[in-house]
């Protein structure tokens, strides 16, 4: 499993990226079935610009497709200029972006906001942000996120911390079971 990586591509919105690395956190490709299935939104309400194709989507936000889900207070879906490319701007004390990997590990990220684009397959969190995954953990100020690079970079005025879960060896695995079985055998006695 790779440690770190550097993150070496240009992302959007010009972050000053003063910490890049990857972690743990990102070892696993999202779920390509993912991007192939419909967007399902419900929130109990929505308010939407036609002409400008802007839509907001307010109170109990649930937006999901596939493994993928989005909660928040707030939404907006912001469809790119001449195009039917879209923009996720979901608002929250936190809002969550979570999605199940090919691998089955289920990666989490929150903040007080999550930007999330399905063209370039970035998340940008801000405000209390951490993602989070088989137990490993990073809290900054800023992070993002590349789902098909699985790079992660995260700054913060102060501190990122990184919080890595222990490697268990193949033969500690095997010792819970063992001693739960003797204890049991004992208790049997």
């Amino acid at each position: 499993m790779n440690m770190y990586k550097q993150f070496i591509k240009n992302m959007p919105h010009k972050l000053l990226l003063g910490i890049a690395l990857v972690s743990p956190l990102a070892t696993s490709v999202a779920e390509e079935a993912d991007f192939k299935q419909e967007i399902v939104i419900v929130a109990k309400k929505q308010s939407s610009d036609l002409k400008n194709k802007i839509a907001s989507y307010m109170e109990d936000v649930k937006i999901t497709q596939g493994t993928l889900s989005i909660e928040a207070d707030i939404v907006k879906v912001t469809n790119l200029e001449g195009t039917d490319l879209k923009h996720y701007l979901a608002i929250g004390k936190p809002a969550r972006f979570s999605q199940i990997l090919d691998d089955g590990q289920k990666i989490e990220l929150q903040a007080d906001e999550v930007a999330y684009s399905p063209t370039t397959q970035t998340i940008i969190i801000k405000g209390n942000a951490s993602v989070s995954q088989e137990g490993s953990m990073v809290k900054g100020d800023i992070i993002t996120y590349n789902i098909a690079t699985e790079q992660l970079n995260a700054e913060s005025a102060s501190t990122v911390t990184t919080i890595l879960k222990p490697e268990v060896k193949p033969e500690d695995k095997d010792v819970s079971p063992k001693i739960n079985n003797e204890i049991e055998q004992d208790k049997e006695q």
